[in-house]
């Protein structure tokens, strides 16, 4: 059984249809991506995954993690999930971090609210995370506000609060966007590192084929909510059957010259 089953999953905002049809699978300690140009409903199917959907959300299909039905799960239920058995690394970290919280503190808040430590294991924890994600002088990185650290550092710390609780499923969200091209690297060399280690499944959603390349095993491409092809990635780069897929490579190697 795959640890991540998507069948025929559906989504309506309000009257528009975001979401058509999609249908993915991932097994545990696999690393899928997620590649199409900006409203092609990459992010709105991680957010389905997680749960994160707006109110105004309809929903039909089915989600299934390690054999259960997130679809219509109920807020608590899904909230007890996120953390622990699945997480998500954001796009913005700054955005994505409390700008009036410690980071340490941020670190530990999975580890009390879903396993139960005390104040001081959990710090002693989020110092170790913080070490783990390589941030420097951790001890202390941990006692500083979001604002007072660089971007990169802001996402390791991002990475150490989603890893915080060893969930099997990472979904990381174009989580190297805002970076600059060095940091983006080290962040993404971090990301593969981690996820082998701790055999974590990783969905890796990005817009950037090259980032895709470094960083994943089978590909998914979306575009205007409808999956058009998945498959291997040397299969996919080396003979893609869709033309929406050829557009993107021809994109990809038009950047790099």
């Amino acid at each position: 059984m795959a640890l991540l089953e998507i069948t025929d999953l559906t989504v309506h905002i309000g009257q528009k249809k975001v979401l058509d049809g999609i249908s993915l699978d991932l097994d545990a300690g696999q690393r899928l991506g997620v590649i199409g140009e900006s409203g092609s409903g990459k992010s709105m199917t991680a957010l389905a995954i997680l749960g994160l959907l707006p109110d105004n959300a309809t929903v039909t299909g089915s989600v299934r993690l390690d054999g259960t039905e997130l679809t219509g799960l109920g807020d608590k239920a899904l909230a007890g999930i996120r953390g622990t058995r699945m997480a998500m690394v954001f796009q913005e970290p700054l955005s994505a971090l409390n700008p009036l919280m410690r980071v340490g503190r941020q670190i530990a808040e999975p580890l009390r609210l879903h396993h139960g430590y005390s104040k001081g294991k959990a710090l002693a924890e989020a110092v170790a995370l913080a070490a783990k994600v390589g941030l420097p002088d951790p001890d202390r990185a941990v006692r500083a506000y979001p604002h007072q650290l660089s971007g990169g550092q802001r996402q390791r710390v991002g990475i150490a609060i989603a890893l915080a609780c060893r969930p099997s499923l990472l979904i990381a969200d174009e989580p190297t966007t805002a970076l600059d091209v060095t940091v983006q690297a080290e962040i993404l060399e971090l990301l593969r590192r981690l996820v082998a280690d701790e055999g974590t499944a990783l969905v890796f959603i990005t817009h950037d084929l090259a980032v895709l390349a470094q960083m994943v095993q089978r590909v998914a491409v979306l575009g205007s909510g409808v999956l058009l092809e998945q498959g291997p990635l040397a299969g996919l780069l080396r003979s893609p059957r869709h033309p929406y897929t050829k557009r993107l490579l021809d994109l990809a190697r038009m950047e790099s010259l």
